[in-house]
């Protein structure tokens, strides 16, 4: 064994402890990074030099340590149950809130809901039917005209609720499509640093929080590939692959009363429809759908739809059965606009008392028949009442569901989170013992340098002396 082994070997040595020192600073300095995957300095014994010979050369020493890279602690497995759950967290929270702010905004069972304003409107006609005298009649016709207003008002706002929803869903596909190529730049500069030998794990850590977004926004499943890059699919198909990414646009209706279904394609492929059923796109699309495919939103626009064509039938063919106080069989009580739907297009037609069709034929003109009839309309079961109060009940069990599910969802993401930090994120106390341990090994092997110095200039500069 050469005597100048042990200078290398104890140069080794400081060196390992000093990469030890850097790489535990960049851990403490990136503790509070969002997003930072804590690190390690991977080292391994160094063998002795070979050597051949006829002769025996006695024991041999290991050569010290070598640094043969700088690991980063993730954990595959815990990012893809990360990215998994954020997709299915996002769909979820997407499709809840967008049934809770409907919800919301039919304001039922309150005194501002459309089924409070229906009773009123019934409550009308039995008043009428007691007192059939101006005042009663100019409550009839108000409460009429606020009813066709407000079942108007629910339309509009769960149209312009979807049409807002339509917009952000173009606006969350331009985020998609620009993180798609920021993580396609990062792959292939990933690729480049490994295949030069350098390390890459801060492009890695930025890459894994791109991937993590577009799983939350898109459902984009992950798959590492050999040469250290990541590919991104949606239904199976790459959005990311190497350093190169696709983009993806919507198509579809722009209003809520248009026919047809919001989809989702590849902008050079616009005829092939893409498959969106995770994160908060996916939930998303789910409560833009019509309402035959699930579509919360078009369920409520359906609802005010169907109690307004209801209300027109129901009344009016009751209105017409009549005649009024001058004997004039009763027309219309209310009209639709057949060029729009029907809880826009819903209008009164009577202005006054003397059009009211309130006396059945031949029965006087101080019968009211017809308007304790239209009273008993708050009970049928098969009238406007009904029609809306059905759907209340169906929607609000639709919407806790929802709720319930996205709950679910968001707890599992919160608890694959926690899990992939347990592994992952910087602890202070763990990276001060390393710091501690690195600088303790740091002195040791400069004093076992020091010690070979001293050695070698005994042997150097003083042999020989005796004597002189």
């Amino acid at each position: 064994m050469s005597s100048f082994a042990g200078l290398r070997l104890a140069e080794s040595a400081l060196s390992a402890a000093r990469a030890g020192m850097t790489v535990t600073g960049q851990n403490i300095a990136n503790q509070t990074t969002p997003g930072y995957t804590r690190q390690r300095v991977e080292q391994t014994p160094a063998a002795a030099p070979g050597l051949a010979g006829l002769w025996r050369t006695g024991f041999a020493v290991g050569g010290g340590v070598d640094v043969t890279g700088i690991a980063r602690l993730g954990d595959e497995v815990l990012d893809a149950r990360v990215r998994d759950a954020l997709a299915t967290s996002g769909f979820w929270t997407a499709r809840a809130s967008a049934a809770v702010q409907a919800e919301k905004a039919m304001a039922e069972p309150t005194k501002q809901g459309l089924a409070a304003n229906l009773d009123r409107f019934w409550a009308g006609w039995s008043d009428l039917a007691n007192t059939p005298d101006g005042a009663a009649a100019q409550v009839v016709l108000t409460n009429a005209q606020v009813l066709v207003g407000q079942i108007g008002a629910g339309y509009d706002a769960v149209a312009g609720q979807w049409a807002e929803l339509r917009g952000a869903v173009d606006r969350q596909l331009a985020d998609v499509n620009s993180l798609a190529g920021q993580v396609a730049t990062l792959n292939g500069q990933i690729r480049e640093a490994l295949q030069s030998g350098r390390s890459a794990n801060e492009l890695v850590d930025q890459r894994s929080t791109l991937a993590q977004q577009l799983s939350s926004i898109v459902g984009a499943t992950a798959t590492p590939e050999a040469d250290g890059t990541l590919t991104l699919r949606v239904d199976g198909n790459a959005l990311v692959s190497g350093d190169s990414a696709r983009a993806l646009v919507a198509s579809g209706p722009r209003d809520i009363a248009d026919a047809g279904r919001v989809t989702v394609a590849w902008a050079d492929r616009p005829g092939v429809t893409v498959p969106v059923v995770g994160g908060s796109i996916g939930g998303s699309l789910s409560a833009l759908a019509p309402a035959t495919d699930g579509g919360s939103l078009a369920a409520v626009a359906r609802a005010y739809n169907e109690t307004a064509a209801v209300l027109a039938t129901a009344v009016n063919d009751l209105h017409r059965s009549g005649v009024t106080a001058a004997g004039t069989p009763g027309g219309d009580f209310f009209a639709l606009d057949p060029s729009a739907p029907p809880a826009r297009g819903l209008t009164v037609v009577p202005t006054t008392l003397a059009e009211l069709a309130l006396s059945a034929p031949g029965a006087g003109p101080k019968d009211t028949t017809i308007a304790d009839r239209l009273g008993a309309l708050a009970t049928s079961v098969s009238g406007p009442s009904a029609t809306w109060g059905t759907f209340v009940t169906g929607f609000a069990v639709s919407v806790a569901g929802d709720l319930q599910r996205a709950d679910i969802a968001g707890s599992g993401a919160v608890a694959a989170v926690t899990a992939q930090q347990s592994s992952a994120s910087v602890d202070g106390d763990e990276e001060t013992i390393n710091l501690l341990t690195y600088q303790t090994a740091y002195q040791a092997a400069a004093r076992v340098l020091t010690t070979m110095d001293e050695a070698l200039d005994l042997l150097i500069n003083r042999t020989g002396l005796v004597g002189r």
